[in-house]
């Protein structure tokens, strides 16, 4: 196999591996895709395949787990996956630099509370499936479908904050929520950006493969560790995405 390929299957297990725990696996796979020399609009298209893979994987290992609110994402998924076409429809239309610059103040924001509130996600305070609840987690799903169509990187990360924050979820059930709505709008960009030609196969499959391993072994952990391994990782991921963006302003 071409050291190229082995290159790029690390970089998408190591990938798929935090983004399972923490989100963020963007960050790690498409720079990687970049540097293979994969022009922008067909990394995006070919990542969002081999990270569909992994992130179906990782849902699945949460479905078992049962560490997941099957009702509230009844509600939800129909909303992330309108967000992902509206997203994936609209990447050509905006200053990648003005996206940049709001991120970046929102992961700002995300990380400094979550570091400085201690108790962040350590507790489930969920208060039921309320209409304020159902209109609230209806918001974030189409909100973080369309920024995970139109952009990707730090989307499950965002889940994962909303998640804890807004419907009072503990990190490890915001975790598992996240995934299914990643799944959801990962499988819907990829059916979008496939029809417009945008996935390079030969390298996706390859990608995929490695992904699912990084999703299934990232999976484990995180059901096994909780909290006190994915609040780390997530501030740790935020921080790096905030550096990254600082750069490319």
């Amino acid at each position: 196999m071409d050291l190229k390929i082995l290159y790029l299957c690390f970089f998408g297990f190591l990938a798929q591996f935090v983004d399972s725990i923490a989100g963020g696996g963007g960050l790690i796979s498409i720079p990687a895709l970049f540097a293979f020399g994969v022009p922008p609009h067909f990394a995006l298209g070919t990542n969002k395949f081999g990270a569909m893979f992994g992130t179906v994987s990782s849902s699945i290992g949460f479905i078992r787990s049962k560490n997941i609110h099957k009702e509230l994402l009844l509600y939800m998924v129909p909303c992330t996956i309108l967000g992902a076409v509206l997203g994936v429809n609209t990447v050509l239309m905006i200053d990648q630099r003005i996206l940049n610059a709001i991120v970046l103040v929102l992961l700002l924001v995300v990380c400094g509370y979550t570091i400085l509130k201690k108790d962040i996600g350590s507790e489930d305070n969920f208060t039921g499936m309320s209409k304020k609840n159902i209109l609230i987690g209806g918001a974030i799903a189409l909100i973080l479908g369309f920024y995970d169509g139109f952009f990707g990187p730090g989307a499950g990360s965002f889940l994962i904050f909303s998640f804890i924050s807004f419907l009072g979820f503990n990190f490890l059930q915001s975790c598992g929520n996240a995934k299914i709505l990643n799944a959801c709008s990962g499988v819907t960009s990829f059916i979008v950006f496939a029809l417009h030609g945008k996935v390079i196969y030969s390298i996706g499959i390859p990608l995929a493969i490695s992904m699912i391993l990084g999703a299934l072994v990232g999976t484990r952990l995180a059901i096994s560790s909780g909290a006190k391994l994915i609040k780390p990782i997530f501030i740790l991921i935020s921080i790096s995405f905030i550096i990254k963006l600082s750069f490319n302003l």
